[in-house]
């Protein structure tokens, strides 16, 4: 089973009742890994909302993602973490993790998806294939012809990630891109679950 087909990534706009009722309902759709994203810096927060998601993961069989924090991750005791270019050294953070906890990191430009290849990482996170509106600072949009490029030279998988949803999301599948990331698509539907069902099923 690949663990990264429909990778979700919350919104940390979301109460954290909001934010379980958004997971519980995105997996029952079919999502198949979720991602716990907080910008606020604040630790304890970021702790308790991990924890408020993975008991909502709890039996599903779907890992937890930290987004860049290693501590919180080893805190909660998650799957993994995955990690932006600005974040703890890959080698460091494999390193408190150890070998059996999932690994990803954000890749922007070629250079990067280079240097990528030779760090103790599980998969990569290709930013952004188009333009998104939770990213302003990006380094280059990748496209399709990008991705299909990615894909060719890595020998990891790759999850494309922004800008990505409903009406773009068959020609992304058709590049057979291990995984796609999402946010908005699910944490912003009116429904997360019928939102993550209808994606799932462009994605096969």
């Amino acid at each position: 089973m690949n663990p990264y087909r429909l990778y979700l990534v919350t919104d940390d706009q979301l109460s954290v009742e909001r934010l379980q009722q958004v997971v519980r309902e995105a997996v029952a759709g079919g999502v198949t890994l979720v991602q716990v994203r907080e910008k606020h810096g604040d630790v304890r927060a970021f702790i308790e909302r991990a924890e408020a998601v993975q008991s909502v993961l709890k039996g599903t069989g779907v890992p937890l993602i930290i987004n860049d924090r290693v501590d919180v991750a080893l805190a909660v005791n998650a799957d993994g973490v995955h990690l932006g270019q600005s974040d703890m050294p890959a080698a460091c953070a494999r390193r408190l993790l150890g070998p059996d906890k999932l690994l990803g990191l954000s890749v922007e430009t070629e250079q990067q998806l280079f240097e990528s290849e030779s760090l103790p990482i599980d998969y990569l996170g290709l930013s952004a294939i188009f333009a998104t509106p939770t990213k302003t600072d990006l380094k280059k949009h990748w496209g399709i012809d990008g991705l299909q490029q990615a894909l060719a030279v890595s020998a990891r998988p790759i999850v494309a990630i922004g800008g990505i949803h409903q009406n773009n999301l068959g020609i992304i599948a058709q590049t057979g891109v291990h995984g796609v990331a999402l946010v908005s698509a699910i944490c912003s539907a009116s429904c997360p679950q019928t939102a993550a069902r209808t994606l799932r099923a462009i994605l096969e």
